[in-house]
């Protein structure tokens, strides 16, 4: 888990390792033992990194399975000009795809909706569909940038409890950016945390919510240690 105040960096560096934004000269980004501090984002999807957006970027026009199949993609065996080569092998491609991709949409629970124009989904619907479509593209290492966002208590508790079943299906590494720190905390095995673009701590859920420098980070100094600690577990945690 990535946590820390708003402006913290948390977006900024997620862009970062997937290529929307270009690290500074002589920064070095490593990711599955290659380096990848100048590869195109398509490139570093293909490597095994992928993400969702806190604004989600769906395709509205496009039905639910559509849209997971463009997460797919990277995937494809065959070229533009297959189907007029060899059509039927071109088929059964498509058709095994398609149903691993229902498989998938049955699995978050959005397979009675793989025909309906992604547009057309409640925003918690929409949430899982941008997670399957993460899911898609069979990645090594998933980021998640602020899940929860927009969605209710209900909501939230059951979407990362799909986050975690996917986790353990897939055998994914998760990496997410959540500003529902009882989400982080119950769900996370190493939390970092972020302030003005650099790491301040890191470690354990229950040794970063002790640690000076994150109490200070959320709420400053205006307080006394032992009030700031209680007002901190009573608000976030």
């Amino acid at each position: 888990g990535i946590i820390g105040p708003n402006g913290s960096g948390k977006s900024t560096f997620f862009n970062l390792l997937t290529g929307v934004y270009k690290p500074d000269k002589g920064s070095y980004i490593e990711f599955n033992g290659h380096d990848i501090s100048r590869k195109p984002a398509h490139l570093i999807a293909g490597m095994g990194l992928s993400r969702t957006f806190q604004l989600l970027r769906l395709y509205g026009e496009l039905s639910v399975l559509e849209n997971v199949l463009v997460g797919y993609h990277p995937h494809t065996k065959y070229g533009p000009l297959a189907p007029f080569i060899r059509g039927g092998e071109v088929r059964r491609q498509d058709k095994i795809v398609k149903d691993n991709m229902m498989e998938l949409l049955e699995f978050i629970g959005l397979a009675e909706h793989a025909e309906i124009p992604a547009s057309e989904l409640s925003g918690g619907q929409r949430r899982l569909l941008a997670l399957g479509r993460a899911i898609a593209m069979r990645p090594k290492m998933l980021l998640l940038d602020e899940p929860g966002a927009g969605l209710s208590p209900v909501n939230v508790d059951s979407l990362m409890n799909t986050i975690m079943t996917l986790k353990k299906r897939y055998n994914l590494t998760i990496v997410v950016v959540e500003h529902i720190l009882k989400v982080v905390m119950s769900t996370c095995d190493i939390v970092s945390v972020l302030d003005h673009g650099q790491k301040i701590s890191e470690g354990k859920p229950e040794v970063v919510k002790n640690d000076p420098a994150v109490v200070e980070a959320y709420l400053g100094r205006e307080m006394a240690d032992d009030d700031i600690r209680a007002a901190l577990n009573a608000s976030y945690w």
